[in-house]
């Protein structure tokens, strides 16, 4: 149903602006800043970790397609970091459009990624998920993924 490919270099700018919007969300939601402090630590984030964008080394970006689409138009992002010295690939980043939700792709494109690195010297797939996306939570645990801990947080109050 999908398959994945590298992102292409035109495409990274889109991707990037998604990224910094939707973590910034995230940072926002999660951590009691505002928006503006959120945004910041978004771009500071993303070109720490992709400055040189699809040619960053050890990150891998990567476009969902549908296997029955010849033109290869994404239908989400994932981005990935393989570790050699852990055996593991962390996945950053995982995004299915809204239009192509609820239809089996997201599912579909984390096998695809399982298959892409079976049979290599990786054992395992890992990744972390906000406590308030509830849907991606479900989408990992129907896709066999096993939680390994939960991270907390609480803020100092000034006196």
């Amino acid at each position: 149903m999908i398959q994945l490919r590298k992102m292409k270099a035109d495409e990274f700018p889109q991707y990037k602006a998604y990224f910094i919007q939707d973590y910034a969300a995230e940072i926002s939601s999660n951590y009691d800043v505002t928006m503006e402090t959120a945004l910041a630590r978004a771009k500071a984030s993303i070109e720490d970790d992709l400055g040189q964008g699809v040619d960053t080394p050890d990150q891998v970006l990567l476009c969902p397609t549908l296997k029955t689409d010849e033109s290869q138009s994404p239908v989400g992002y994932l981005w990935c970091k393989p570790n050699i010295k852990d055996r593991t690939i962390f996945i950053s980043d995982f995004y299915i459009f809204p239009q192509f939700r609820g239809l089996g792709y997201g599912t579909s494109a984390l096998i695809a990624l399982e298959e892409l690195y079976s049979n290599s010297a990786y054992d395992e797939i890992r990744l972390r998920v906000a406590a308030d996306n509830k849907s991606a939570e479900r989408l990992y645990l129907r896709a066999g993924y096993m939680p390994t801990g939960i991270n907390m947080r609480k803020a100092i109050t000034n006196n």
